[in-house]
């Protein structure tokens, strides 16, 4: 136990500003538990085990967990903020690696929530009008998703960077790096095997079902390693949820 106890860099103390451990903690919250956990549903939930799909389509299971994810994480991620801005230290994105690392990642992150805002209208069979960004996959929509989808596996990968330089700035205990690298490990084999388990679903066919009838099943699927569930147009006999 002791081992685990001292600090990263023997030579330095461990000596760390209360509102500095505060931003510490609420940051790793977001970037390391919330957000990743939210990517996790919404890539691999849109249907569920239990699901029977095409005949029950558009599960919201996803959608609410996603949403409750990102938003609590970014309020994480807007409360460490501010715990930094009322400590002493690091300001601005100059000078350090972890500052430089964490306003990118924050840019990032505001750029996701900018993003998920202007991504248009949704349409479809049941909504007030048939047309719909979404539902026509419109440049609007097209464009979002390949944003959307990218640039949070990159702000994902900044943020462990930031993390890590992080907790060598603050010269931190040699267990926190150990249980985050443990969680991260995690993480990655569990994205894996799902990946592999072919779960990483179509947005467009899991809310509406593979029938040609659907303008967006004409399109390519948006994004690295996913699938459409295909089938025949059982769903169209009986309806969605």
């Amino acid at each position: 136990m002791e081992f685990w106890l001292v600090p990263l860099d023997p030579a330095r103390p461990h000596l760390v500003d209360a509102a500095i451990a505060w931003h510490a903690r609420l940051m790793v919250l977001a970037w390391a538990i919330l957000l990743p956990l939210g990517v996790i549903l919404a890539r691999f939930y849109k249907i569920t085990p239990w699901q029977d799909w095409p005949a029950h389509r558009d599960n919201r299971f996803w959608w609410i967990g996603h949403l409750v994810l990102q938003y609590t994480g970014g309020l994480a991620m807007l409360g460490g903020l501010a715990m930094l801005l009322a400590g002493p230290g690091l300001k601005g994105p100059g000078g350090h690696p972890h500052a430089m690392t964490g306003w990118l990642v924050l840019a990032f992150g505001a750029a996701q929530f900018l993003g998920g805002w202007l991504r248009g209208s949704r349409g479809g069979p049941g909504e007030p009008s048939l047309r719909g960004d979404h539902y026509d996959m419109t440049p609007r929509r097209i464009l979002f998703e390949r944003l959307h989808k990218s640039l949070g596996y990159v702000a994902l990968a900044l943020a462990i960077l930031a993390i890590l330089t992080g907790l060598w700035l603050a010269n931190a205990p040699r267990w926190m790096p150990a249980l985050l690298g443990l969680w991260w490990a995690f993480w990655l084999v569990l994205f894996i095997r799902m990946q592999r388990q072919g779960r990483a679903f179509d947005t467009y066919q899991a809310i509406w079902g593979p029938s040609p009838c659907h303008p967006g099943n004409a399109r390519t699927p948006i994004g690295w390693g996913i699938r459409r569930p295909g089938g025949e147009g059982r769903e169209e006999t009986r309806g969605s949820r």
